[in-house]
């Protein structure tokens, strides 16, 4: 009931006080200014007064989720193909739980762009290496990333761990 009084006093009161703010005399003007710091300050008591929804000592649970970090066991996985363009594009064949990131390290050595991909967490990183952390797009099997080039970076994509040339997608 409160709180209606309070919203009735607001809808007399305010404009009342703003006419008297701009047109009263000066004690009129005044007692606007007044008017509306009352308002504000009852609106601002009923708000501390408004007790927030209790919460209850447990919680209720639905079903039972693994956590993320979990289910995503990381790896270092071969990648299938790379499309070359403003960004390179990784792709490689997706696991049941397949992880939300990827690490992937890259480095020039002469024509050839060494890469090492890593799922998930602590991938390899140092030694001269261009590191990215990205997000991992599944789609079907395919799980891929697309990481951004540096304008000198070489234009041959090869696996760092074991010297292979990664071909061009298919198609």
């Amino acid at each position: 009931m409160l709180a209606l009084s309070l919203g009735a006093a607001w809808l007399l009161l305010a404009p009342l006080s703003l006419w008297l703010l701009f047109r009263g005399r000066p004690l009129e003007r005044a007692g606007a200014i007044v008017t509306l710091l009352l308002l504000e300050a009852g609106t601002i008591v009923m708000g501390r007064l408004a007790a927030p929804q209790a919460t209850p000592d447990h919680t209720v649970v639905a079903h039972d989720v693994p956590p993320a970090e979990a289910s995503c066991a990381g790896r270092a996985p071969t990648p299938r193909s790379a499309r070359l363009g403003t960004s390179l594009v990784l792709t490689w064949a997706a696991r049941r739980h397949e992880c939300d990131t990827a690490e992937v390290a890259m480095r020039s050595q002469g024509r050839r762009l060494l890469v090492w991909l890593h799922t998930g967490h602590a991938a390899p990183t140092g030694g001269g290496r261009l590191a990215y952390t990205l997000p991992v797009h599944v789609k079907g099997r395919i799980a891929a990333v697309t990481v951004p080039l540096p304008k000198d970076a070489a234009r041959v994509p090869v696996d760092g761990r074991n010297g292979r040339r990664i071909p061009p997608p298919r198609g």
